[in-house]
């Protein structure tokens, strides 16, 4: 059963295309459940574009169906489980938590992909549900939708880096938490880490997924829901078992600063309590800038207003929480980021905006 706004539809009333009066927003999520109760065999997917342009990418069913099925594998879940979808059911995301209802024959909850999307379903009791790390902020910051949040037995988060801070806000959640790791190439995640261990976060790969790394350390993987053959990522990681690894950030984002490789990802991360304090609230990313002595030069960009006061602090205070080489030469303000249409911070757009004007 899938509840669409305020409309309840069951499998058999999808499949005979019986919509009503359903709202416009989820005509085409409606069209999807009901391609994929038909049979259809391929699906063209987009890209969320966050390293590149974005691209239509074909998987098929039987993809998608492996997917789903080491999802239930990993968390146990039961036929029947009460579900959530608040994403956008355009994206891979979206579309998997619309099949995960239907093969699961569970009983799934559409809303739309606002920021808090637990703030009129306050009395609801869902066993499995996936966010975005801002919709996950924005429950949390409500008191009656964390009450909502703490009645989530699994929550899913993916889509975007979780931040140090938004990371120690999810361990006080009752239920299990998991970051996502994957692709609309892998369909959806293949592997999941637990955001309440301690220590850096350890993403483990789905049942049926086997991980190497290649000659520049870049993760490559094959799995069914992968497709045939190997699939190799541009993400460096280091792997702790033959299931298991530790991400260490983008390999096109990488930094040779002075003949030392940077990973801006793994700086952020460590410096993210600092920049909370110093500029709360403030989107952020680090790059490499050219310079003449270092080759690239470790800068920390921020979205607003230029402070120099405030950054000559946060300079300072960063060079000593970080180890040798690591610490950033200078800040950047840019007034207005630029993002995907996932909610990634679009890095390569935004630093070209800023150069042209």
């Amino acid at each position: 059963m899938i509840i669409f706004g305020n409309k309840t539809y069951t499998p058999e009333e999808i499949n005979a295309g019986k919509k009503g009066n359903l709202e416009p927003e989820f005509v085409t999520a409606f069209e999807f459940c009901r391609q994929w109760l038909n049979g259809t065999s391929c699906f063209d997917l987009q890209t969320s574009g966050s390293t590149g342009d974005p691209k239509t990418v074909r998987v098929h069913r039987k993809q998608m169906l492996a997917s789903a099925q080491a999802t239930r594998r990993f968390f146990g879940l039961k036929k029947g489980s009460r579900m959530l979808c608040c994403l956008d059911t355009g994206k891979i995301a979206g579309k998997m938590m619309l099949i995960r209802a239907l093969e699961w024959e569970g009983i799934l909850v559409v809303v739309h992909p606002k920021q808090n999307p637990l703030e009129n379903l306050l009395d609801y009791h869902f066993d499995f549900a996936a966010m975005v790390p801002l919709q996950v902020e924005a429950c949390y910051g409500h008191a009656d939708s964390r009450k909502a949040l703490n009645q989530i037995e699994v929550l899913i988060v993916g889509g975007a880096p979780v931040s140090p801070v938004l990371r120690e806000k999810m361990r006080q959640i009752k239920g299990r938490v998991y970051q996502t790791y994957g692709m609309t190439e892998t369909v959806s995640h293949f592997a999941l880490a637990d955001m309440k261990a301690d220590g850096p976060l350890e993403y483990r790969a789905l049942p049926q997924v086997t991980l190497k790394v290649d000659k520049a350390q870049k993760l490559c993987i094959q799995s069914p829901m992968s497709g045939e053959g190997w699939v190799v990522t541009n993400d460096l990681v280091e792997m702790t078992s033959s299931r298991t690894f530790i991400w260490k950030g983008r390999a096109d984002f990488v930094i040779n600063s002075g003949g030392i490789k940077l990973y801006p990802e793994s700086i952020l991360e460590k410096i993210s309590p600092l920049l909370q304090e110093v500029f709360p609230n403030r989107n952020s990313f680090l790059t490499g800038i050219e310079d003449p002595k270092l080759g690239q030069a470790l800068t920390l960009v921020i979205e607003g207003d230029e402070d120099t006061e405030s950054a000559s602090h946060l300079l300072k205070a960063a060079k000593r929480l970080l180890p040798r080489y690591q610490d950033p030469k200078s800040v950047l303000f840019i007034p207005h980021f630029l993002f995907t249409s996932t909610g990634k911070i679009d890095q390569l757009r935004t630093l070209a905006s800023w150069e042209r004007d």
